[in-house]
């Protein structure tokens, strides 16, 4: 060990390869320089030039595995996970009593055949393979920052025990099960040591020994200075084994591209000449400011004429029931309900002009309560998207009402209300022929309102053509997109005058004294 003026900070590297890790070769070279107690006499410049003059003095190399040259030169090449004893290891195994373990025995076993052979070629160097009992204390306490105070992050502990989990491991006796398979209340140490899934990891230790030769604990206060090199010398691929691995990688990896080519499809489906296909992927996200609890929507898609969709394709759906939560102001609930259907509209020059009869999706908001009473709390209706993409909808609702209290009790005490017979008639119902729809005497009440969204894609052949027919599709529509803008824009209007005729009538209602004053 050098004094305090030597920097023992020798860097690190990480090195990746491709090549199988049993291929793996490293030469290792130790050698004796100095005995320190000659360099501490010495001043620093004149230390300098004596290290850097030590440093030229290169080994010469040789085509066996370990070269020695008495107790102050040592080279060895080593393979990966291959095992050098030490001297300790030699004399505590070659006791039959110290052996506990199936890999103690082994290790003996080997040691007897080396023994028998003339002894171990390596005299300081040996290794410590990922299957012996050894944990370098220098891992196991080493910090991430430079802070005295620093407290060690969970993954810094997992990596440190990884290696002391896998040797206490023990196999189960006659494969009884020692332990609970659940742990109803697990401690905080059980769950770090039992739910943190661990990388496989491998490691290997290179040591050297450098008391005297025969000895484990060095006498007196002698410090010596040692110079040690590490050198890959792994066999080199050969051009053919090259080229046979490259092979064998464009083979497999032609394989991996042939399954995912035979998962999605080779053949891209098209969408017939003439038609128009649009598919909708939908979720209805939740529904607020109704007057009762445990909702529900009961929803549907009308398809006009040239319109049509998969025998297969249901159009309907209805969702959970659903509590509602406090949202600010609001009472909300939310559904979180996906949906999704695909429809088709076949078209000619002149079909074109019946295009703008949008689907449209109708809806039902219904409320169920403990003794299984349901209430309507609403209808309303979505004309579908026109562009492709996505897109969120807040659809407003309404129900029909009767005059008088008996009514409002009945629904209270007992469920049940006016109901629609035909949903349609929220806007204008497929039966009806005229050009004129009349509601006069119809009563209703705004509810609350339900938010959808949707993700819209359209296949067309029309798209990939500039003809007159994509440019009189696309013309058609834009001018569905601004007919629903419009009609938004009159149901805000319609709003805005039903709330301002209510407060035309409260005023009239009020007192004469309140209103002159």
């Amino acid at each position: 060990m050098a004094d305090s003026g030597w920097s023992t900070d020798t860097g690190e590297a990480v090195y990746r390869s491709r090549d199988p890790v049993r291929n793996f070769r490293l030469r290792v070279h130790l050698q004796r320089v100095s005995s320190c107690n000659l360099l501490l006499y010495q001043s620093a410049p004149q230390l300098v030039n004596d290290l850097i003059n030590l440093g030229t003095f290169n080994p010469p190399t040789s085509a066996s595995e370990h070269l020695r040259k008495g107790e102050d030169e040592e080279e060895v090449v080593i393979g990966w996970q291959e095992k050098l004893f030490s001297q300790f290891e030699v004399d505590l195994y070659q006791n039959e009593s110290a052996c506990q373990t199936p890999l103690d025995h082994q290790y003996r076993q080997e040691i007897l055949k080396l023994e028998a052979s003339g002894g171990r070629r390596n005299r300081r160097i040996f290794t410590y393979t990922d299957s012996d009992r050894y944990t370098n204390l220098e891992e196991h306490s080493q910090k991430m920052t430079t802070s005295d105070s620093e407290v060690p992050s969970f993954l810094v502990e997992r990596m440190a025990n990884v290696r002391r989990r896998r040797q206490d491991r023990r196999g189960l006796e006659g494969g009884i099960l020692k332990s609970r398979i659940i742990t109803w209340e697990p401690s905080e140490e059980f769950i770090r040591s039992n739910h943190v899934i661990n990388t496989p990891l491998q490691t290997m230790y290179i040591m050297a020994d450098l008391g005297p030769y025969g000895k484990i604990v060095t006498e007196g206060e002698k410090q010596e200075l040692w110079k040690y090199t590490i050198k890959n010398v792994s066999s080199p691929a050969q051009r053919e084994e090259e080229e046979r691995e490259q092979r064998v990688f464009k083979d497999l990896y032609g394989r991996h591209k042939e399954y995912l080519s035979s998962l999605v499809g080779s053949d891209f489906e098209m969408a017939v000449p003439g038609s128009l296909r649009l598919f909708v992927n939908g979720e209805v996200v939740s529904a607020q400011g109704y007057e009762y609890d445990n909702l529900y929507v009961h929803f549907f898609v009308e398809l006009p004429e040239y319109w049509s969709s998969p025998s297969y394709q249901q159009l309907s759906g209805v969702t959970q029931t659903c509590v509602t939560k406090s949202v600010g102001m609001d009472e909300v609930a939310y559904f979180s309900y996906p949906f999704t259907f695909e429809a088709s509209f076949f078209h000619d020059t002149e079909a074109l002009e019946d295009l703008s009869q949008w689907p449209v999706l109708y809806l039902e908001v219904i409320s169920l309560d403990f003794w299984q009473r349901y209430r309507v709390e609403g209808y309303g209706s979505i004309v579908l998207p026109t562009a492709p993409g996505s897109h969120t909808i807040t659809a407003s609702t309404w129900r029909p009402v009767e005059l008088g209290t008996l009514a409002e009790l009945r629904r209270f005490f007992i469920g049940g209300s006016l109901e629609l017979e035909d949903l349609s008639y929220v806007r204008i119902p497929g039966t009806f022929k005229g050009d004129r729809l009349s509601r006069f005497g119809f009563r209703s009440k705004t509810t609350g309102s339900v938010t959808f969204r949707f993700n819209c894609l359209q296949q067309s052949m029309a798209f990939l053509e500039s003809s007159s027919t994509w440019k009189k599709m696309q013309s058609v529509l834009e001018g569905i997109g601004r007919f629903s803008q419009q009609n938004n824009i009159f149901n805000v209007l319609e709003a805005f005058q039903r709330a301002r005729r209510r407060m035309q009538e409260a005023q009239v209602n009020l007192p004469e004294d309140l209103v002159s004053s």
